[in-house]
């Protein structure tokens, strides 16, 4: 079976993922950092479903941590086939008013542990000549995010390293892509004000926020052999909100 690791697949879009590629017969490494036991039950559902997981802690923020991820997933599991770079954090506040240590602690695990990841599986993957490379990213990298300068600044990074890494890495039969999610329904949209998420559903002219499941169909169909020709490319899953 394919082997898929995903960061971040705890609970979200991750975990969506995860159930999602699972049911196409990949083996998952459920990675996390903090929440052991919501990665735990991502991995007994897909495990009760026939499927394949395993869950993996890491600070992906962290260079060594997320290369020793990689090394420990391909010990226990196997080469990786399919790389979905979906750990995120994000802070809302001005921009004036955004310390240092902010900044750099989203840029650290949205942008930094993306490309961690890819330079730590990609020798593996040219040497199979073949892989799958999906970074999560978000319309506030195409649109720009009120108070969230630098969630936005991170995931537009993650479009640019889309790009250049798809352009590298397409010799040796490697696709690189990127979701850009919308506003969708999970823990880290939970909180925000009801009259923000007024606001953001008259943006959005399907009139409705995202599900999960949604944005995890778009990251199946670029890991999927349908898929085969497609590379560099940026598909928002929004509602229409960046039309």
């Amino acid at each position: 079976m394919p082997l898929c690791l995903i960061t971040g697949s705890s609970r979200g879009i991750g975990r969506a993922t995860a159930l999602a590629l699972a049911a196409d017969g990949w083996t998952v490494a459920v990675h996390y950092r903090s929440r052991a036991e919501e990665a735990e039950a991502v991995a007994v559902g897909i495990r009760a479903m026939g499927g394949s997981a395993q869950t993996f802690c890491a600070d992906v923020s962290d260079a060594a941590q997320a290369a020793a991820l990689v090394k420990t997933v391909e010990t226990a599991l196997g080469p990786i086939t399919g790389l979905v770079c979906n750990a995120g954090v994000i802070r809302t506040q001005f921009t004036a008013m955004t310390a240092a240590e902010d900044w750099r602690a989203v840029l650290a695990t949205n942008l930094d542990g993306a490309f961690y990841c890819t330079k730590a599986v990609i020798r593996g993957m040219m040497r199979q000549r073949s892989g799958r490379i999906v970074y999560v990213s978000s319309d506030a990298a195409l649109l720009g995010d009120l108070m969230r300068a630098a969630y936005s600044a991170s995931k537009a990074g993650l479009l640019g390293l889309t790009k250049s890494v798809a352009r590298e890495l397409a010799p040796s039969g490697i696709t690189v892509n990127a979701v850009a999610p919308g506003v969708i329904a999970t823990d880290m949209t939970a909180d925000t004000p009801e009259t923000r998420r007024a606001k953001q559903l008259v943006a959005i002219p399907l009139s409705r926020f995202g599900e999960p499941a949604e944005v995890a169909a778009v990251i199946r169909f670029f890991l999927s052999p349908h898929a085969a020709y497609i590379t560099g490319q940026v598909l928002s899953v929004d509602g229409g909100l960046c039309m």
